[in-house]
């Protein structure tokens, strides 16, 4: 059976510290919490669960605050999380049952990370994040902000789910620390450039995200993921600048850098159902729900877009149509997903005027 130390690094986080120790402490060795100038009960709360801590001066650098953390574990590998994650029981088990059975062949384990949930429970939003490190490996974190951990060797690719639920308002923090990098005149990397426009979109500040999405992918050098994902964030900010022609062209774009994902091809659906352009949007939103999803699944994933919303989306068109019949037939299939979502509701509510008693056919 492996070690495990969990590393934190935290603040003022004396709302939700709490529930992250419960759901995780009995799968741990050791507890390392790293405080980057609390002025709440956040130092006081994880002293009851054991834990070692450690102040640290913050720098607006998490990497370094990171790798602080990392170097005072003592155990087999090291897990990290943020004060605003947790495990629900079922992953905590799954957790336990990894630690007993993990291969020390492995240098890493890649958990999903569960950023939404809709209304059933199910996730929406997730990605895969190195989660568990061998500590031997001396696996360093890169990154002012929005940084990353460079893993590398033999991967296990687990079904522990990290669940993220953030309580604490979103500032402009990330934003003021690239903003500072510029101008004490650093040279952003690729990586800097994708996620210093995600924090400008993130503010409403379309156009110069537009610039740095477009400077990030004339890079060449992004990772797939981050591409496609600037090309689909790109295409929301000329959404929102009135820009239709580029937005189309946005989304065109990602089809450059892998197969196409369903995502896009939902996003592409709603660009021409916008236009009234229904046959279009029937073509993208099928494609939404047919396309696989690739064996490299380390990137963002929308799973309502191509499951539910591409159902609920299908009873549109196929009601403007007049294929009720169709209509009535994806509204369920959106049911079957979320049975509670006021647009599925409605729709029944429609069907059942059109095509009588439940809204069922015939």
């Amino acid at each position: 059976m492996i070690t495990i130390s969990l590393c934190m690094i935290v603040r003022d986080e004396e709302e939700v510290l709490g529930r992250c120790l419960d759901s995780v402490a009995p799968h741990v060795d050791e507890i390392v919490i790293v405080d980057t100038g609390s002025t709440d009960r956040t130092k006081e709360i994880a002293r009851k669960y054991g834990a070692k801590v450690h102040d640290f001066e913050w720098t607006d650098d998490f990497a370094a605050a990171r790798n602080f953390a990392f170097s005072k574990a003592t155990m087999d590998y090291i897990l990290w999380l943020d004060a605003d994650d947790f495990l629900l029981p079922e992953d905590g088990r799954r957790l336990g049952e990894l630690k007993r059975t993990l291969d020390p062949v492995y240098n890493a384990v890649s958990m999903p990370y569960i950023l939404g949930r809709d209304e059933s429970g199910k996730p929406t939003f997730s990605l895969r994040r190195h989660r568990l490190v061998k500590r031997s490996c001396g696996f360093r974190w890169i990154g002012a902000v929005h940084e990353y951990l460079e893993v590398r060797g033999p991967v296990y690719h687990s079904d522990v789910c990290v669940t993220h639920d953030k309580r604490k308002p979103w500032t402009d923090r990330n934003l003021r620390i690239y903003r500072a990098r510029l101008a004490r005149g650093e040279v952003f990397s690729p990586r800097d450039l994708y996620y210093f426009a995600n924090e400008l979109r993130d503010h409403g500040q379309y156009a110069e995200a537009c610039e740095y999405y477009e400077r990030f992918l004339d890079t060449g050098q992004g990772w797939v993921e981050d591409n496609i994902q600037a090309c689909l964030k790109l295409a929301e900010c000329r959404r929102q600048l009135g820009d239709e022609q580029r937005e189309y062209q946005a989304l065109c774009r990602s089809f450059l850098y892998d197969r196409p994902r369903g995502e896009c091809c939902y996003l592409l659906g709603e660009y021409f159902l916008r236009r009234d352009r229904v046959d279009q949007a029937v073509f993208w939103f099928q494609m939404a729900l047919q396309l696989p999803v690739p064996e490299s699944a380390m990137g963002m994933r929308n799973a309502a877009m191509t499951t539910w919303m591409a159902h609920l989306q299908l009873a549109v068109c196929y009601s403007r149509l007049g294929k009720h019949e169709w209509g009535w037939l994806h509204n369920e299939k959106a049911a079957s997903y979320v049975p509670d979502h006021p647009g599925v509701q409605h729709n029944r509510k429609f069907y059942e005027r059109v095509l009588g008693k439940n809204g069922r056919p015939g």
